[in-house]
């Protein structure tokens, strides 16, 4: 009996594991075994890797072969753009996060690496977007697809959609419009040392301020839509690769009847 209250006082007296344990306000850390991490980090290293260089590669191919300089795939071009960020340079700090569960990387570079992955998300979805309206005149209005969907008008698009994405992904973090309403709640609750996190807060959906909350309706939809929108974001991508794959192929035949 003696040795069991010992046990549950030394349990109760035990220090949890902190972030920064000489600082105050350090966030909270979970320590998982040196197998676990090791796994971790091989299997999202592999993903980020995968994703980084299937995007460079669908990149270099559009650029490479002028055969393939068509308003479609420059849409194709733009959202694979989007997709090599997130494979470069969004997903490995999100990796050591994940793994580590905590942000050792500092507080402006949390409100970047938080604004490019917004930014690329938004770009993404709105590429998306695009191909879908692309892809609706090319099936169900073929006589007025070359006179709609002209390369001049895709560029814009393209243009339109990367600006929204900028503005919405840096604007929303470093104006702090989404702790908008709640920010003492917010820095004495969640923000802590050694955290990064997109918090988004309902307030600032019921704001009374008209465009913070325009804004912030905007962003709330559109995250609520990247759930159902990734679904459809892998399935594209897998045809893409397919069908780079035959130009590529249907390119290489061609050349090699030329030849003989």
């Amino acid at each position: 009996m003696g040795h069991k209250s010992t046990l549950n006082h030394s349990v109760i007296l035990e220090t949890p594991t902190l972030c920064y344990a000489s600082v105050t306000g350090s966030c909270l850390k979970t320590v998982y075994p040196k197998e676990v991490q090791s796994v971790l980090y091989v299997l999202f290293g592999f993903v980020s890797l995968l994703t980084f260089l299937g995007n460079l590669l669908v990149i270099i191919t559009i650029i490479h072969f002028k055969q393939l300089h068509t308003p479609t795939n420059y849409l194709v071009l733009s959202l694979a753009v989007a997709d090599l960020f997130i494979g470069g340079l969004v997903m490995p700090p999100s990796m050591i996060r994940s793994v580590e569960t905590c942000w050792y990387l500092g507080t402006l570079f949390c409100k970047i690496h938080t604004s490019l992955d917004v930014t690329m998300s938004t770009a993404s979805i709105l590429n998306l977007c695009i191909i879908s309206v692309d892809r609706y005149y090319a099936v169900c209005h073929p006589l007025l697809y070359h006179s709609k969907m002209t390369t001049n008008m895709t560029l814009f698009m393209i243009i339109v959609s990367w600006t929204l994405s900028v503005f919405v992904g840096f604007g929303m973090i470093f104006l702090e419009l989404g702790i908008l309403g709640v920010e003492d709640f917010y820095y004495n609750n969640i923000a802590c040392e050694g955290g990064c996190v997109l918090f988004l807060s309902p307030t600032c959906l019921t704001s009374e301020v008209l465009y913070p909350a325009m804004l912030c309706k905007a962003l709330y939809f559109l995250y609520m839509s990247f759930s159902i929108l990734l679904a459809y974001l892998v399935l594209t991508l897998c045809n893409v690769t397919v069908c780079l794959t035959l130009s590529i192929i249907n390119l290489i035949n061609k050349i090699d009847n030329i030849q003989n």
